[in-house]
């Protein structure tokens, strides 16, 4: 009998590999690792309970029904959207009453000859990286490709500090734009991270992490990067995150480096707007970094909410502060007004924070994959 852990280890291995090469349901990635096991001479019998199916309570998300299911909700969060895609709304709501399928569950009726012990100690071990600052249970980033390789990214969280940033209420509580603009960057992170990205997370709280909690609490001990106060003034705030990106950019001259900017807006309570983005007026690298954004929003809009017009714009924006002064080739994202009804839903909703910081990811990859090395911008 095979040890779980290394069926396990083999299962990952097989993952990444197939990952790499092809476009396809979990359902299918089952079938490819039973094939291949049955080449390397192995057999197997799964438990009908390998594959099951739960039905979405009220107040259900994608994150907590994989929580329930005893899973680490992000390391399964793509497969479940992969084999649930039709049945979703939006590509990452729930809709209660509904029946939906579980990713694979491995579990102890897996039979295996013992050949296979010996044969999986010759396979590579892939193990994810331990990142601390993604907060308890989301530590571990596992690899999905290496597309990102060599790649440099500078994430800065708006506000922070002694500045919590635009406010609104909610429930009767207190909202801040700083705290949910950390959880969506924190989340870009890994995700860029999991592509192969060096990554630098410029405003940090060591102690928040990755939060699926719709109110998060607003707190002021975040620091910029090096265990640096963040200043109560403006500019000398501004200065010091400007000053911070342009020592680690002459530090990676030569790479491919890019400054990603998340904020969320403040405006009157009834202007709903869509997520939007900002570059330099002369940055061509930056202009197409927030093209490549935009147009994946555009395309999920397409997909996902075929009758609402997505009316988010990329412009320049050379005036704010950020934009006009770092070096790498950059853009800033205003992700909607934290007055708003409908937008905060938008922020308060873990699953939608999620699907952001996705979006966000996979516009950064169309970047990259076309983009262009320069000393600056």
């Amino acid at each position: 009998m095979l040890p779980t852990a290394s069926f396990l280890e083999l299962g990952s291995i097989f993952d990444n590999l197939c990952v790499e090469q092809f476009s396809f349901s979990v359902l299918y990635k089952d079938f490819c690792f039973v094939l291949v096991l049955s080449i390397f001479g192995i057999n197997l019998s799964f438990s009908q309970d390998s594959l099951i199916t739960v039905t979405a309570e009220k107040g259900d998300g994608i994150l907590s029904l994989l929580r329930k299911q005893g899973m680490n909700p992000y390391e399964r969060y793509d497969d479940f959207i992969a084999m649930n895609l039709d049945n979703l709304r939006d590509s990452v709501h729930l809709y209660e009453g509904r029946i939906y399928r579980i990713p694979f569950i491995e579990d102890d009726s897996v039979v295996v000859v013992d050949s296979l012990e010996r044969q999986a100690k010759e396979i590579k071990k892939i193990e994810g990286e331990y990142h601390s600052i993604f907060g308890e249970g989301n530590e571990t980033v596992l690899p999905k490709s290496e597309k990102l390789k060599g790649a440099v990214y500078y994430l800065v969280s708006g506000h922070g500090g002694p500045d919590p940033g635009a406010m609104a209420n909610y429930a009767g509580k207190a909202i801040a734009e700083d705290e949910y603009a950390y959880d969506i960057t924190l989340r870009l992170a890994k995700e860029l991270l999991a592509h192969g990205a060096t990554v630098y997370i410029i405003i940090r709280d060591e102690n928040d992490g990755i939060r699926d909690d719709r109110i998060l609490e607003i707190d002021h001990d975040e620091v910029a990067y090096g265990g640096k106060t963040i200043p109560l003034n403006q500019l000398a705030r501004l200065k010091q995150r400007v000053n911070i990106v342009n020592q680690l950019h002459r530090k990676h001259l030569g790479q491919f480096q890019r400054l990603i900017v998340t904020h969320v807006d403040s405006r009157s309570k009834g202007q709903n707007i869509d997520v939007f983005f900002y570059h330099h007026e002369k940055s061509k690298n930056g202009k197409k970094l927030a093209e490549s954004i935009h147009k994946t929003f555009q395309k999920k809009y397409k997909k996902y909410q075929p009758n609402r017009t997505y009316t988010g714009t990329f412009e320049d924006r050379t005036s704010l502060y950020l934009v006009k002064k770092t070096h790498p080739a950059m853009t800033f994202i205003e992700i909607g007004n934290i007055r708003n009804k409908k937008d905060q839903r938008r922020i308060l909703d873990p699953d939608n924070r999620q699907a952001l910081a996705k979006w966000i990811s996979e516009g950064v990859l169309l970047d990259f994959e076309g983009g262009e090395i320069g000393p600056i911008r």
